[in-house]
């Protein structure tokens, strides 16, 4: 087979390459998946109830980006979402992000009078406050909440996410779920904020339909590497893999999941709850909230527990954000840069820590690289 591009992993990255190449450039892309589904992460199927189950965790996209939102609009109808967590402190559900409303949830209403106050004093109303920088704040009542909080709500939830202490990670992952001095209940605050009408495998699956792609499932792309003939490859798999791991394996974080399946309509308030303090597992999803099913008779819930990624056994979901980190992934970026034919991209070709829209962005971006280079 000749094809112009063989794109290697048909998650957000490769699927909107393939996609953009094929239909505005007029070439011919060959998508070569390793598992048996398109989609990545964010693959979605029915179960035997009817209910829409995220087989990798919850996705729920959201973002500020027009441009993203009005792309992926292409490919799928919208259903409004807003996502609402709690997280389970001392006993108490309350609201995630840590906000006003949570700290009416935890305590006295004079003590929550008081630090309320001193918060938007200090911060301003409708502030975002990563809690890293909460606790470099003076006012022995401020430094208080932001000991109970840091302790309570992000120093063992961390732990069990990553393995490490909050100050021992990029202020990327502690920034990305900040104390909010509002009374704001929503998880995301981003302009668009929706779930696919139809789910996400129903978006990929449209995206890909284009006569110029075709898409090989089941595959590693080493084994029909050989037999394709191609100009230029797109790699969004791991980037140390791709070297044989020259410069040692990047490090990476896993999951486990486990689902369970309960006659009923609900099981939880929310679309999720989180478990900092108690429990193995991190967090419990119920994907009839994400997914609007409320007419279904039966109910789908998703336990994650966080583990270390082991080559072949489990999948690489987070790259780890440490400088040490960073500085071996520069060690491939130099490889990757000798190579005139081959392009890296998405969460685990360019090690970072993308969001989905943030992924179809950077995705968006190199093809008009790729089409006024």
């Amino acid at each position: 087979m000749k094809v112009d591009w063989l794109i290697v992993g048909a998650g957000y990255t490769g699927a909107v390459l393939a996609e953009r190449i094929a239909s505005q450039l007029g070439q011919k892309v060959l998508v070569v998946e390793r598992r048996n589904h398109i989609a990545g992460n964010a693959y979605d199927y029915y179960d035997e109830h009817g209910v829409l189950v995220h087989k990798y965790g919850p996705h729920i996209f959201h973002t500020n980006s027009k441009k993203v939102f009005d792309h992926l609009s292409r490919f799928t109808e919208w259903r409004p979402y807003y996502h609402r967590v709690r997280a389970v402190i001392e006993g108490k559900e309350i609201p995630l992000p840590f906000s006003l409303a949570s700290l009416r949830a935890l305590f006295s209403e004079r003590l929550a009078d008081k630090l309320e106050e001193k918060l938007i004093a200090h911060c301003g109303y409708g502030a975002r406050v990563p809690i890293l920088k909460l606790k470099e704040i003076e006012d022995p009542d401020l430094r208080f909440l932001a000991d109970y909080v840091y302790k309570n709500v992000f120093e063992s939830y961390t732990l069990k996410q990553w393995g490490l202490r909050p100050e021992e990670l990029s202020p990327t992952v502690t920034a990305r779920v900040p104390v909010l001095v509002s009374y704001d209940t929503r998880y995301f605050q981003d302009t668009y904020q929706a779930m696919p009408k139809e789910g996400y495998t129903a978006l990929f699956r449209r995206m890909l339909a284009h006569p110029n792609i075709k898409v090989l499932l089941g595959a590693d792309w080493k084994e029909v590497e050989e037999e394709i003939k191609f100009d230029r490859l797109i790699f969004t798999g791991p980037m140390d893999e791709f070297f044989d791991y020259l410069h040692g394996p990047l490090p990476y974080r896993s999951l486990r999941f486990r689902l369970e399946s309960h006659p009923g309509p609900w099981f939880q308030d929310v679309g999720t709850v989180n478990y900092p303090n108690e429990h193995p597992y991190t967090r419990v999803t119920e994907f009839k909230h994400l997914t609007g099913q409320a007419y279904l008779p039966h109910t789908v819930l998703c336990y994650e527990y966080p583990e270390a990624y082991e080559p072949k056994k489990n999948e690489p979901y987070y790259p780890v954000p440490r400088e040490e980190n960073e500085e071996r992934y520069r060690l491939y970026l130099r490889e990757a840069e000798k190579l005139e034919t081959v392009l890296f991209a998405g969460r685990l070709g360019d090690y970072r820590y993308y969001n989905m829209d943030q992924a179809v962005a950077r995705a968006l971006k190199l093809f008009e690289e790729l089409a006024h280079g």
